[in-house]
């Protein structure tokens, strides 16, 4: 009994992850979802073109590199609910959202439905199964799980609080955008040898960084049993956030835009932001939730009607060296979920609140 308990709890947070990057997938795919229209094609002529005429290694690469993660969340989840068939129900699902999406292009005059795209999307599921079956089998793994056991509350609103935290990691990551800010960076240098000016320092900018930063430590608060180690893993969550920023930042961006993210705002918000989380912890169950509700407001009423956000998702692209409509999309993906991540995290406050 307490094992299929164990399992059942593995299962929602492999259940939220997999659900979030269908949603990855589908607005990738399909974004910018407007002028749907018949193009006069059927989808046995996209299936029956010849492999060379839309074939690119770097679509092919990429499309690839999409696909892994949804086939090995989707057997990490099918597997611990159905043992015996989930390996090939994983397979099935995976290849059947390649052939929806792929088919939905077709009516999408800005995207291109190719059969090559099938293969690549197809074979990135084949390799995340396969990936999937070979980790459970490390006993690595199973440390790992007992781990997250040890450390994080159990049950579905636990779980669903940190596919939050996976999310905010992920809004974070966006080169383009400030360190922990949610507007896109709109004061660029047109050269690679222009000075960009000087601008004051911004407090609406610092309060934001520690507002945000506020908001992933009290969701962190609720999830850990001691709530002692929240600043840890806090930054913990922070360092890698500055790492994969550096690193997306190093491939993608051009060479003098390569730390417009970080600046002063940033250090000092992410400091009082710190403090704050220290703050938070002196507080009962039901005064963090209060606490927790009216930084989110704060943070969402500063920086959506104070500030107002500046920069577009297409303006962030003079900073790209690369100039494919996939960085549109991530760009596009990624001020989405920093905008929704607020009102998830209110939904999950209430959750909380409510059991």
């Amino acid at each position: 009994m307490k094992e299929t308990a164990t399992q059942l709890h593995r299962t929602h947070l492999r259940s939220y992850l997999a659900a979030g990057y269908a949603l990855f997938i589908v607005y990738a795919s399909l974004s910018p979802f407007s002028g749907w229209q018949e193009q006069g094609l059927s989808f046995l002529e996209v299936l029956s073109a010849p492999l060379g005429q839309t074939f690119t290694w770097f679509d092919f690469t990429l499309n690839f590199l999409a696909y892994v993660p949804f086939g090995f969340l989707l057997t990490m989840m099918l597997r611990s609910r159905l043992p015996a068939s989930g390996l090939l129900l994983a397979l099935v699902l995976g290849l059947a959202m390649s052939v929806l999406m792929e088919y939905a292009q077709m009516y999408l005059p800005s995207r291109v439905s190719s059969n090559s795209d099938l293969i690549s999307n197809g074979a990135g599921v084949v390799c995340g199964v396969l990936l999937a079956v070979n980790i459970e089998a490390h006993a690595w793994f199973v440390r790992l799980q007992q781990w997250y056991g040890q450390w994080f509350r159990r049950g579905s609103v636990s779980d669903f609080g940190l596919a939050l935290v996976a999310l905010w990691m992920f809004a974070q990551i966006n080169p383009s955008l400030p360190m922990l800010g949610s507007v896109f960076i709109s004061e660029a240098s047109p050269s690679p040898f222009a000075v960009i000016p000087v601008l004051p320092f911004s407090w609406l900018e610092c309060a934001a960084v520690a507002l945000n930063l506020l908001m992933l430590g009290v969701l962190l608060l609720t999830l850990l049993h001691e709530q002692r180690f929240t600043v840890n893993l806090l930054l913990l969550a922070l360092g890698v956030v500055i790492l994969a920023k550096f690193f997306v930042a190093a491939v993608l961006l051009k060479s003098w835009a390569l730390l417009l993210w970080l600046n002063s705002e940033a250090m000092f918000g992410i400091f009082a932001g710190v403090l704050l989380v220290l703050a938070a912890r002196q507080l009962s169950r039901k005064q963090l939730s209060f606490y927790a509700a009216l930084a989110v407001l704060a943070y969402m009423v500063l920086v959506h009607w104070v500030m107002g956000g500046s920069g577009t998702p297409a303006g962030a692209m003079r900073l790209y060296h690369w100039h494919y409509g996939h960085m549109l999309n991530y760009n596009g993906l990624s001020q989405v979920v920093a905008l929704l991540f607020p009102l998830l995290l209110l939904g999950y406050l209430g959750w909380v609140r409510a059991r």
